[in-house]
């Protein structure tokens, strides 16, 4: 038997404590992995959190029936889980109520154009999928008489939602430049719009996509209003989780990269029976997980992905219908194009 030297004692030791350390992670990620799933699927229902009514993201259609990018991803994620993307109960949500509402297991997701920031996901016990709309806050004015510019606000009363990013990203604007405002703070975006419609404010401040949709039930039409340009901050927006639950999570964001790569591959909710049967392209074979190992590996049924995008399309198909050109908003993706095109819209492989 050959002789340890000190160093390589050494070494074993500290390999033999870290092989200890492993396996008692893993033992705690098992305990508790999957519980958000396994009820999802016992009960064939997700539970999902949304706005209290906005367009382009979730709101109720005249028939009553839900629409909107955050409803979209809500479908795709029964779709993959239980296998019928219908099978979601909606929750509306006012700002306020939208994180414990989560924590307190009333909903298993939160798709309510919520920003990912530090203070969220490490404070707060929540954790981020991803992100399904990048968007960036910006302000509303009135087009005849109104501010022309960002510093035209000065000493302006300016509408804005509590307890929000929008409201400390305005307080960091306005206070970097020694600006002087007031703001007049309120519970809801729909809150905040009726103030600034009636006149409470000369400013509505919040995403420019909520801005837009705002926009759209103005008194005397849209056209009377402005956004102005630029913006004063990044609102990475992305459907959020409660921390603890890896699985749950990685179901989440990889059926969010599925729309994305499926978008970069070509393949639309029209085109997948076609795609499907295309069994020479290895490549398109292993991202539409023909053998199922995906799946197993996720803990659902063979098929996530065609199920995914039957229901809801690649994400280009979800933001023209929501948000873009096939949408009330005609909103310009911007960085929410593809990363080959431009923009941020990028998976990771699937491999």
């Amino acid at each position: 038997m050959t002789a340890l030297t000190p160093r390589t004692a050494t070494w074993r030791r500290l390999w033999a404590v870290s092989l200890i350390g492993l396996g008692l992670g893993l033992a705690v990620v098992e305990a508790h992995a999957g519980e958000t799933l396994a009820r999802v699927q016992t009960l064939r229902l997700l539970r999902c959190g949304v706005s209290d009514g906005r367009i382009g993201f979730s709101y109720q259609d005249a028939k009553g029936r839900w629409a909107g990018l955050d409803v979209d991803f809500c479908r795709a994620v029964a779709a993959a889980a239980v296998g019928d993307a219908d099978r979601v109960r909606f929750s509306s949500l006012i700002t306020t109520a939208r994180f414990p509402a989560l924590r307190s297991n009333e909903i298993d997701v939160l798709a309510r154009n919520t920003s990912w920031t530090i203070r969220r996901e490490a404070g707060l016990g929540l954790q981020f999928a991803g992100v399904l709309y990048y968007d960036g806050q910006s302000f509303m004015v009135r087009r005849k008489g109104g501010a022309q510019s960002l510093a035209g606000l000065k000493g302006a009363k300016i509408c804005v939602v509590r307890t929000t990013t929008t409201e400390q990203n305005l307080a960091d604007y306005f206070n970097s430049r020694g600006w002087k405002y007031q703001a007049v703070v309120v519970e809801s975006l729909d809150e905040a719009a009726k103030a600034f419609f009636a006149g409470r404010c000369v400013a509505h401040t919040a995403d420019r996509s909520a801005l837009a949709a705002a926009r759209l039930n103005a008194p005397g039409g849209p056209g009377g209003y402005i956004i102005l340009a630029g913006q004063i901050s990044k609102e990475p927006l992305g459907p959020v989780v409660k921390r603890g639950d890896e699985e749950w999570l990685t179901l989440l964001r990889w059926t969010l990269f599925a729309t994305i790569e499926a978008e970069e591959q070509g393949v639309t909710s029209k085109n997948i029976s076609v795609k499907a049967s295309e069994k020479q392209d290895v490549k398109l074979m292993r991202f539409l997980d023909a053998n199922g190992d995906f799946a197993k590996l996720l803990g659902v049924k063979p098929g996530w992905v065609i199920r995914v995008l039957t229901a809801v399309g690649n994400y280009g198909e979800m933001f023209e219908r929501n948000l873009g050109r096939g949408s009330a908003l005609k909103l310009d993706r911007g960085p929410n194009r593809l990363w080959t095109q431009g923009g941020l819209m990028y998976s990771p492989p699937f491999q």
